[in-house]
């Protein structure tokens, strides 16, 4: 089954970390992220740039408005993804607990909804 493991920190405290230890993070990212390619979990998964960057769509009576920013103003903002193949729940658990980030932010687990293939 496919999950995708949403990964939510706050930006502002990255921000404050030294560029020594921003080396340290990325390299664990890119040694979790080898880890699960090897094992065969791993389908996809990108980071994500800065909510500043962010723009929400919405549609009102048949207007399309957009606003800048995130939907919410939150703590934690989405910062990155990874979208896995797991045998069930507790293995995507297991494999979120892995995501560096989960030792400051969190990391939402949530099951893929399986749809028929567009022809």
């Amino acid at each position: 089954m496919k999950y995708l493991l949403l990964i939510y920190g706050n930006e502002g405290d990255f921000a404050n970390v030294s560029e020594a230890d921003q080396g340290r993070i990325f390299q664990e990212y890119m040694d979790y992220t080898k880890g699960i390619r090897k094992n065969g979990n791993y389908i996809g998964g990108e980071a994500l740039q800065p909510v500043a960057t962010a723009t929400t769509v919405r549609q009102r009576n048949g207007k399309t408005l957009t606003t800048d920013g995130p939907f919410a103003e939150t703590k934690e903002q989405l910062g990155g993804f990874y979208l896995v193949e797991a045998k069930d729940l507790d293995e995507a658990i297991k494999l979120g607990s892995g995501i560096p980030a989960v030792r400051t932010g969190s990391i939402e687990v949530r099951p893929i909804m399986p749809t028929p293939p567009v022809e």
